[in-house]
């Protein structure tokens, strides 16, 4: 219970740090962007009036700097206050309740590795299991309380960026959830939840080792090991199991399926979209904060630019260099069955919509992973695809419901 409540006011003061710091620094975007612009005004008038514009202009900066000055220094020292004495009476941490764990979830998918490199309570458990929205430790007396039922065979499940475990549960009023499918198909689900703005090989790396525990201190024997990965999700588990399998690690062997639901095996759209646009507003000084403010979206967001999995895919290069992103080609893991799903806005995957939107964030190509130059290696009969469907869809929907009951029961 003590424990509960020193990270419960931890989370709560980070958050509201965070909160007031943040807001600073949009301050400080606004000032820049003001000062832009009205100096581009006075630059005009000074044109048609001369020197006399000169006083008004000092006096308009003067006051301006001032109030904006003002405005930062206070949030800043608000920030600083109640990064030490905010509170709130929670019965447990914010991060394992279901609105506090999005809330954090949506910040670290932003800037995660960010509040990673500072150590943040928002980042405590970088990757971890869950039940019930409470961490796991992957003991054998942990996993033994938190399964009491545990069978032979496990499924686990990998969110997408800015996810947490809870997005499974999508529309569960009306369909359910997959774990339940593969319940009565004797398959245990075990639920992952991660820092998405951290780079994809990192959570790779550390996914990999957690899957090697979890596989040696499971309640009972291993016999096969379902990977289930949506969006993001799907690339960390590739990720995995190219570490795991570079370090011979146990589970690899015991992996029968993957699935990857809406995975940017190729890239995403929307980020390239973000890198080239980051660049374009940083050139003129009227919209330079916007444009540093696609720059600060984290190294997990950035490996969505073409499927980064590995650390070599982005060490030692420049993060805003226009050129192609790099992804080395990883190969899928040799033994395993793996599927892919998909799906598009339109019903028919080919017509321009579709082609255009993809789900609304992964085009059909990329989620299957073959391209006119790039192919991972799915096998051509190991596709689905869901038709006027959208990205968010594919965490619970029935006909992936049955199809995964197929592949994995």
């Amino acid at each position: 219970m003590a424990e509960d409540i020193e990270a419960r006011r931890q989370e709560v003061r980070a958050l509201s740090e965070l909160g007031m710091t943040e807001l600073a620094k949009a301050s400080a975007g606004v000032h820049q962007t003001h000062r832009a612009v009205s100096d581009a005004v006075f630059s005009l008038i000074r044109r048609g009036l001369g020197p006399a514009t000169l006083p008004v202009k000092t006096l308009h900066d003067g006051i301006t700097d001032g109030v904006y000055r003002i405005v930062e220094e206070s949030t800043v020292a608000a920030g600083r206050v109640s990064g030490r004495v905010a509170d709130l009476p929670l019965r447990r941490p914010v991060s394992s309740t279901t609105r506090g764990a999005v809330l954090i979830a949506a910040i670290n998918g932003v800037i995660g590795d960010e509040l990673d490199g500072r150590q943040s309570p928002l980042t405590q458990h970088n990757l971890s299991i869950r039940v019930a929205g409470n961490h796991v430790p992957v003991t054998s007396a942990d996993l033994a309380r938190a399964f009491p039922r545990a069978n032979r065979r496990i499924a686990v499940f990998v969110h997408g960026l800015t996810e947490t475990e809870h997005a499974w549960r999508l529309r569960q009023r009306t369909t359910a959830p997959y774990e339940h499918r593969l319940w009565a198909n004797g398959v245990t689900s075990v639920f992952l939840r991660y820092n998405t703005g951290r780079r994809i090989s990192t959570n790779g790396q550390d996914l990999a080792e957690l899957l090697d525990d979890l596989v040696r201190f499971w309640p009972t024997e291993v016999d096969d090991l379902a990977l289930i990965g949506h969006s993001m999700g799907g690339l960390v588990l590739r990720s995995a199991t190219h570490h795991g399998r570079a370090a011979d690690h146990l589970w690899t062997q015991r992996v029968r399926t993957s699935v990857s639901l809406g995975t940017p095996h190729l890239g995403a759209p929307m980020e390239n979209l973000a890198h080239h646009a980051s660049a374009l507003l940083t050139m003129r000084a009227e919209t330079e904060p916007f444009g540093r403010l696609l720059r600060r979206r984290s190294g997990g967001i950035r490996d969505l630019r073409a499927g980064s999995l590995v650390d070599h895919d982005w060490q030692g290069r420049d993060p805003d260099d226009l050129a192609a992103a790099f992804a080395a080609e990883v190969p899928l893991l040799p033994g395993a069955e793996h599927y892919f799903v998909s799906a598009t806005i339109s019903r028919d995957p080919q017509d321009r919509l579709s082609r255009t939107l993809g789900d609304g964030l992964v085009l059909h190509h990329s989620a299957g992973g073959r391209s006119s130059t790039r192919n991972i290696g799915f096998p051509p009969n190991n596709g689905l695809h869901i038709g006027r469907a959208h990205h968010f869809s594919l965490l619970n929907h029935r006909v992936i419901g049955d199809h995964l009951a197929a592949w994995i029961g």
